[in-house]
C-alpha cells in the first residue's frame, strides 16, 4: 500500500528516473508534486505495471498533479557525466521546471546531491513505498519508452521498440553485427568481451 506523503509538508516532490540501465538512449527524470486527496487504483512502481498500465496512468497524473516535469540526459551528457552523475542531474532539472517550488524531495535510491536549500530524503525502493515517487517513475518510463520508440524508426535492427535500449542478447547481437550508433553510451561496455569498439 503506496503512502502519500514522507515529510508531513504538503507541496512534498517525489522524483526518479529510467534508463540508468541501458545501452542506448537517454535517462529520463521526472518529479511529481501530488494533491492531497490523489488516488488511482493502479499506482505502483512502474517497474511492476504493464506498458498498457502505465499509459493509463500516464494522462491521469499529468491532469491531477499539482505540478510534474519530465527531463531527458541525452548519452553524450550520460558519457560525460557518468550514469550515476546523470541521474541526479536529471532529478534536479525536473524539480527546476516545475512551477512550484516543493518544500521537501524524496527521491527513489539511495543517491542524490542537496538541491538549493530544500531538505531532501532518499528512500530506497521509494516507487514502491510512496505515490509521488510512483508517479514519477511512471512518467519518466513513459516519456522514455515512448523518445525509445521514435528512435526505432531510425535504427530498427536494434529492435529498441521491444527492448527499450536495455542490453537484452538481442540488442548486444545487433551491437555486434550492426556496430553502435549515435544513441548508444560510448563509455558503457556494450558487449561482454568489448575490448575496443569502433563508433
Amino acid at each position: 500500500m503506496l503512502k502519500f506523503n514522507y515529510s508531513g509538508f504538503s507541496l512534498e516532490v517525489g522524483t526518479d528516473e529510467a534508463g540508468r540501465g541501458c545501452l542506448s538512449g537517454p535517462v529520463v527524470a521526472a518529479a511529481v508534486i501530488l494533491p492531497e486527496k490523489f488516488d488511482h487504483p493502479l499506482l505502483n512502481d512502474s517497474k511492476q505495471l504493464s506498458e498498457k498500465k502505465r499509459q493509463e496512468l500516464k494522462p491521469f497524473i499529468e491532469e491531477n498533479a499539482l505540478a510534474y516535469a519530465v527531463s531527458f540526459i541525452h548519452q553524450e551528457e550520460v558519457d560525460e557525466l557518468n550514469v550515476l552523475q546523470a541521474s541526479i542531474t536529471g532529478m534536479h532539472r525536473a524539480i527546476d521546471q516545475l512551477h512550484t517550488q516543493p518544500e521537501y524531495i524524496i527521491v527513489d535510491g539511495n543517491k542524490f546531491k542537496p538541491y538549493k536549500e530544500i531538505p531532501f530524503e532518499t528512500i530506497i525502493k521509494g516507487d514502491a513505498k510512496f505515490m509521488s515517487i510512483a508517479a514519477a517513475s511512471v512518467l519518466a518510463k513513459t516519456y522514455r519508452d515512448e523518445f525509445m520508440e521514435k528512435i526505432h524508426a531510425e535504427f530498427p535492427q536494434y529492435n529498441w521498440k521491444q527492448n527499450k535500449g536495455y542490453p537484452t542478447k538481442q540488442h548486444r547481437d545487433a551491437i555486434r553485427e550492426f556496430g553502435a550508433t549515435k544513441y548508444h553510451r560510448k563509455t558503457f561496455k556494450l558487449l561482454p568481451e568489448q575490448l575496443k569498439l569502433e563508433f
